[in-house]
């Protein structure tokens, strides 16, 4: 039976104080739901979702399959409307934006899924140099060898943070699981993204990656005070590593709360 127990080490819970405003009062607020119902024809998948997640904030996003959590960050990402309700996202109304605005606020999200999703022919370096395509796109970004020197630094920069600048011009894939899911966080942070999205990142790795990952995910997320929102079915890992848990079930939010308030007795609730 899986050890529910978790400890907090302090390196894990000491994230950097929420980015400022102006005013030094009020924190910004990255993205906010308001009444948010999404439905496939006749399918509901979830109604009336209202909440606000604010700048440097990491929030665990959790709930039984077929909740709606991957459909939700969809809508987040503006990948996918909203049937009703509106997305707030880094100030844009991402319900209503048209599709050039919609691409500009998706180049500053950084998306790291549990499908790597590698051109798995390319080089280490090609796939990494491509999370700067939403903000250049154009065939100089399709290779490394035909992007420009200032972009092959930042995907080199990128690679050293995750631990992999020596595999750079290494094939995706000949890279273990573990390997092929940081390469996709340099990715995701190649072009210093605002906000972090993370769907389910660990689902096809073994523990001890998965843990690796998690560290290394929210260590870099802290650096720089970034948003961060990810999917997890494991509790273990939503208590340790989000400051805030919002759990679906039914197709409502359940629970909004923070982590240092909730056991996992209260997130078990969710699956029954």
């Amino acid at each position: 039976m899986t050890d529910l127990s978790v400890k907090k080490p302090d390196t894990l819970r000491a994230r950097p104080a929420l980015i400022e405003t102006p005013s030094a009062t009020i924190p910004s607020i990255d993205i906010e739901a308001r009444g948010v119902t999404k439905h496939f024809g006749t399918t509901q998948v979830f109604a009336d979702l209202s909440f606000r997640l604010v700048r440097g904030e990491a929030v665990a996003l959790v709930g039984a399959n077929g909740t709606g959590k991957s459909t939700l960050l969809r809508c987040l990402m503006g990948l996918i409307p909203a049937s009703s309700g509106q997305v707030m996202v880094l100030g844009e109304n991402a319900s209503q934006a048209n599709v050039r605005a919609l691409r500009a606020l998706r180049a500053r999200i950084g998306l790291v899924s549990q499908k790597h999703n590698l051109v798995p022919r390319l080089s280490v370096l090609s796939n990494v140099i491509h999370g700067l395509l939403g903000r250049h796109p154009g065939p100089r970004h399709w290779a490394h060898g035909f992007a420009l020197a200032a972009s092959r630094q930042a995907a080199m920069r990128a690679l050293d943070k995750v631990g992999l600048a020596d595999f750079a011009l290494r094939r995706a894939d000949r890279l273990s699981g573990g390997q092929s899911q940081r390469v996709a966080i340099a990715r995701a942070i190649v072009s210093q993204p605002e906000i972090l999205i993370a769907d389910e990142p660990c689902a096809s790795l073994d523990p001890a990656a998965g843990e690796d990952v998690m560290d290394l995910f929210f260590e870099l997320a802290r650096q720089d005070g970034v948003t961060v929102v990810f999917t997890s079915h494991h509790i273990d890992h939503a208590l340790k590593y989000g400051d805030r848990i919002l759990g679906l079930a039914e197709g409502r939010l359940k629970l909004d709360a923070t982590a240092t308030s909730l056991s996992p007795s209260d997130l078990r609730g969710l699956y029954d």
